[in-house]
């Protein structure tokens, strides 16, 4: 057996979950990154995945993978960094294993973090929200599930992570209504809930059976719902919304996109920044002032308004006589 295999397995076993501690989603973020570059390695190396060694994985064949995730795979930018992300820490990792494997692993390590346009954030109106909403079909048993799940992601500004993670025992609904959330890094936080929500949330508790340690937002089965699950719902109920909402065709929306019209509604509300950052369970605040008041236009109307316009006296055009034009030309 090649070095690469045990150290790959030692990484995700040792490192990552023992040493680091590193949350079940950021494990299988990794692996899912290892599966796609030793799959890759090994058709393009005509090998075995087993028989792939770090010499196999140099710096070329990274890059090459990279651009396969771009082109073939369709990846975003940013989804191509993290993968990248994900390697160099392996390599690193290995560094201090395998000296044997210096000049590859730094020539690795030395592939840069691509850069690329950040786009102005999706967020729902009002009658963009009511809409997606009043999509959900409340005759059916889904519906009422997706309708519920759909109203929270607006009013909690949720990661789809978290919505997919939610027990029914993460709902408190008595005095002091909140959610009970463990997010990125594991880090725990309640957000509050409105009366609007808890209403809708009592009902669909009632109707789901409350079981403490079940899903919230369950399967038809019984389990919890995955990403891809509730990415598809949503998706499917924006479809819907479009026929009594045209506006919504213009937006590519996804279920984060419900997660930044939470904080535009807040901060629409006046809700200060650092408040918002608390609920969203940003650790660093430079975040949510990055997204949410460069997103803002109206903060930025409001600043523009206040300055007093140049003293500029107003002129009329008056062409160029021709004839000088036309010497001017020559």
């Amino acid at each position: 057996m090649t070095a690469l295999a045990p150290t790959l397995e030692a990484f995700l076993t040792e490192r990552l979950t023992a040493q680091r501690g590193a949350s079940p989603n950021t494990v299988a973020s990794y692996r899912d990154t290892f599966r796609l570059l030793v799959g890759f390695a090994a058709e393009q190396k005509h090998k075995r995945p087993y028989a792939l060694d770090f010499a196999d994985l140099d710096a070329p064949l990274i890059g090459a993978f990279l651009e396969h995730l771009e082109m073939v795979r369709n990846n975003s930018v940013r989804t191509r960094n993290n993968r990248l992300s994900a390697i160099h820490s392996l390599f690193a990792y290995a560094a201090l294993r395998h000296p044997e494997h210096a000049g590859t692993i730094q020539r690795v390590l030395a592939i840069p973090i691509k850069l690329f346009d950040r786009k102005l954030v999706t967020y729902l109106n009002d009658d963009e929200v009511d809409a997606l909403l009043g999509a959900c079909d409340l005759e059916t048993w889904t519906g009422r599930r997706d309708q519920a799940l759909l109203d929270l992601a607006v009013e909690a500004g949720l990661r789809i992570s978290e919505l997919a993670a939610l027990r029914c025992s993460d709902a408190t609904l008595d005095r002091g209504s909140n959610v009970h959330v463990t997010g990125k890094g594991r880090k725990e936080r309640c957000v509050p809930l409105g009366k609007g929500i808890v209403k809708v949330l009592r009902a669909w508790l009632s109707e789901a059976g409350g079981d403490p340690v079940g899903p919230l937002f369950p399967t038809t089965t019984g389990g919890h719902m995955s990403r891809d699950a509730i990415e598809h719902r949503v998706t499917l109920h924006v479809e819907r919304a479009t026929a009594s909402c045209p506006s919504l065709r213009r937006k590519p929306v996804t279920t984060h996109s419900l997660r930044h019209t939470a904080a535009m509604r807040l901060r629409d509300r006046g809700v200060p920044i650092e408040v918002i950052a608390l609920i969203l369970g940003h650790e660093d605040i430079a975040t949510t002032y990055a997204f949410y008041l460069h997103a803002d236009l109206r903060a930025a109307e409001q600043a523009i308004a206040k300055v007093a316009p140049p003293n500029t006296k107003l002129g009329r055009y008056h062409a160029a006589d021709p004839l000088l034009a036309f010497l001017d030309r020559l």
